[in-house]
């Protein structure tokens, strides 16, 4: 079985937990999942944090992806308005089997076009900021994660964690996904609709 390739998008400003909680989960099926960093250029992206990450690759010359992610953080907010930034994503995105946000990376996706017509949610703490993003977007307020068709969009941050494990369970089936919970000594929420934070 060919290794699927993850293009992970990192900006300034991205929330952490957005990209490696999803990343640990994939990382435990090595030879299922081939994760790549894709930065502006080849220097460390600062996440909202502070701590700076390594990028594997540069916009320019990324490898074709499989899936890609889109995390959320505060550099979201500037990001819906740089039109060469939306423009690559809306490219580079489009050649991916899969499409996925953590968080308020769903507003990227929205402002890039790569949400109309589909349904999607966010992070319930900016879901009205999230909701401004895209003309034609179905914005499902309670939803811990949300997959139609080749889109997945997932709540805030952990949520992101709980949307990797059941998109693993889609790709690779239940076993697969019961191996690198259980690696990670994750208990994961199996239902979309659970969403207690949309209150």
């Amino acid at each position: 079985m060919a290794k699927r390739c993850v293009g992970v998008i990192l900006f300034d400003g991205f929330q952490l937990l957005d990209v490696f909680g999803p990343v640990d989960l994939l990382s435990a099926l090595p030879d299922r999942y081939d994760v790549r960093f894709v930065g502006l250029d080849g220097d460390p992206v600062k996440s909202s944090p502070g701590i700076s990450v390594s990028v594997t690759d540069r916009r320019d010359t990324a490898p074709e992806p499989d899936i890609v992610l889109v995390p959320g953080g505060l550099g979201t907010r500037s990001l819906v308005q740089d039109q060469p930034f939306l423009t690559w994503l809306a490219e580079y995105a489009s050649r991916a089997s899969l499409i996925t946000s953590v968080c308020t990376g769903s507003a990227l996706l929205a402002a890039a076009g790569l949400l109309d017509g589909y349904r999607a949610t966010s992070n319930k703490r900016a879901f009205d900021w999230v909701t401004t993003q895209g003309e034609n977007v179905d914005w499902v307020r309670q939803a811990r994660w949300v997959e139609d068709r080749n889109r997945w969009t997932s709540s805030g941050v952990a949520a992101g964690m709980d949307m990797t494990a059941a998109l693993i369970r889609h790709l690779d089936g239940p076993e697969a996904a019961e191996k690198v919970t259980t690696f990670l000594e994750l208990e994961v929420q199996t239902d979309s609709t659970r969403d207690p934070f949309a209150r």
